[in-house]
């Protein structure tokens, strides 16, 4: 049996989709549930920065998880497949009309992407306080706060109603499908059915 670790909300909805069309049968945690058990599977639902920790102590064989997550945690894990659901864009806004003075001393930056936003104004050579938010970021730099956010963009429409646009686009990113190195190791011939199952549904190359 493979325990899989989701993300509450939208991207776990449309991963036991895919395992709906695999397996021609419905797969469907119940109201408020943590566990879905099948005879093949044990499902987890946790909080979507939580999957790569619950993947990594091997709580779980395999978790599916957003690239942003994976790149900002820095997790350990072996990176599987890109499922291509929950595409969103890591994303550099400031108020309208604003641009980034890059040649300022220092730029201060809020975020709940501390290590994303570090490392992209460290490849600019550019020196930038990183303020960490864990949440209504698009608020910092209307207050005065900082200069600018690094936030996760799907439509734009959150910053363009709270007068922000974005200048600038980090990172694409989507849902992986992410393993256990051991899990790797020990199950390594059911994960990589599932892989190719998966592919398959996918219209992928496995």
């Amino acid at each position: 049996m493979l325990t899989i670790a989701l993300p509450k909300g939208r991207i776990a909805q449309e991963t036991l989709e895919i395992f709906s069309k695999l397996f021609g049968s419905e797969f469907k945690f119940e109201d408020r549930k943590l566990i879905l058990q099948t005879p093949k599977f044990k499902f987890l639902l946790v909080r979507n920065q939580d999957v790569p920790v619950y993947v990594k102590h091997q709580a779980a064989d395999l978790g599916v998880v957003g690239l942003d997550v994976l790149e900002e945690q820095g997790a350990d894990v072996v990176k599987l497949l890109d499922l291509g659901i929950g595409k969103c864009r890591v994303c550099v806004g400031m108020p309208e009309g604003e641009t980034l003075d890059y040649n300022k001393p220092e730029i201060t930056v809020a975020s709940k992407m501390e290590r994303i936003a570090k490392q992209h104004f460290s490849n600019k050579a550019v020196a930038a306080k990183i303020i960490k938010l864990y949440g209504s970021i698009e608020l910092a730099p209307l207050v005065g706060m900082c200069d600018a956010i690094v936030d996760i963009v799907e439509t734009g429409a959150t910053m363009k109603q709270n007068g922000l646009c974005v200048v600038e686009t980090i990172m694409e990113s989507s849902a992986h499908l992410i393993a256990n190195h051991n899990s790797f190791i020990e199950k390594k011939g059911e994960i990589l059915e599932l892989y190719r199952n998966i592919c398959n549904v996918l219209g992928k190359n496995s």
